[in-house]
């Protein structure tokens, strides 16, 4: 797929962190945009940078994604691309005993669902539909009609600690790439994922700088953070790769988590 201003994309999570690194990238070759996040301040912003769309949209709700669809849809066309993006975690060990008390508890399965809720229904939620509305569209000269890539993590094959809903989360979206590339291989749809391994969001700029510098430290090489445009160019090379297809690849300087 040539990624030009003919070309229409949805990114999930996209204000920020991955996903607004994905979303300037496709942008800096012509692509319309449309930005699917819950932070509106920062959506908008981005947004206007870009020349896309904004929509504010929670992944876990029916509703609100068909909003943003439409939305969407109206303002920039039907999207060829979607990349998922959005996602949370959290860390709680399956059981434990409190060291001072005694007391014992288990994983709250409220919180352990709606990791799941959010990470994997909310992706596929995201992916159906979207691939539903790529259906409605011609095929394009190599008969392709779309290109979705979706975001799992490393946890997915060696989660840490306390992971166990953010790992089985992020191992579901490995696990349901090849069967949804083979579901509409017919239709001319690649669908592929990133496992991104320590990467330098949000999320870690706010932590200390020796927390920082020890995490950069157990990556064999480079020692370093990852980059949210080293994600956004492998996306973007998942997208315009016609040969790449039902693919779950690491992005993670040859880093292996520990259990801590």
């Amino acid at each position: 797929m040539q990624l030009n201003s003919s070309i229409a994309a949805v990114v999930t999570g996209g204000a920020s962190g991955l996903g607004a690194a994905t979303a300037r990238r496709l942008a800096s070759h012509g692509v319309k945009v449309a930005l699917f996040d819950l932070n509106a301040a920062q959506g908008e912003a981005l947004a206007q940078e870009i020349g896309g769309v904004f929509c504010q949209v929670d992944v876990t709700s029916e509703e609100q994604v068909d909003a943003a669809f439409a939305k969407a849809r109206a303002a920039i066309g039907q999207e060829r691309i979607l990349v998922n993006c959005a996602g949370t975690g959290n860390a709680v060990k399956t059981a434990s005993r409190d060291k001072a008390t005694g007391d014992i508890k288990h994983y709250p399965l409220a919180n352990f669902d709606r990791i799941i809720q959010i990470n994997l229904v909310g992706t596929f939620r995201c992916i159906a539909k979207s691939a539903a509305g790529m259906l409605t569209l011609a095929p394009l000269a190599d008969g392709e009609r779309g290109a979705i890539v979706n975001t799992a993590s490393v946890a997915a094959q060696d989660g840490q600690i306390g992971q166990a809903s953010y790992a089985a989360s992020k191992a579901g979206i490995v696990g349901m790439t090849l069967p949804i590339a083979r579901d509409l291989m017919g239709e001319g749809i690649r669908v592929n994922t990133i496992l991104p391994g320590i990467f330098n969001t949000p999320l870690l700029q706010a932590a200390p700088d020796n927390v920082k510098a020890a995490l950069a430290a157990s990556v064999p090489f480079p020692k370093r953070l990852g980059a949210p445009d080293e994600y956004a160019h492998l996306a973007e090379t998942m997208i315009v790769n016609g040969y790449f297809n039902g693919e779950s690849v690491r992005l993670d300087g040859a880093i292996r988590m520990a259990p801590r």
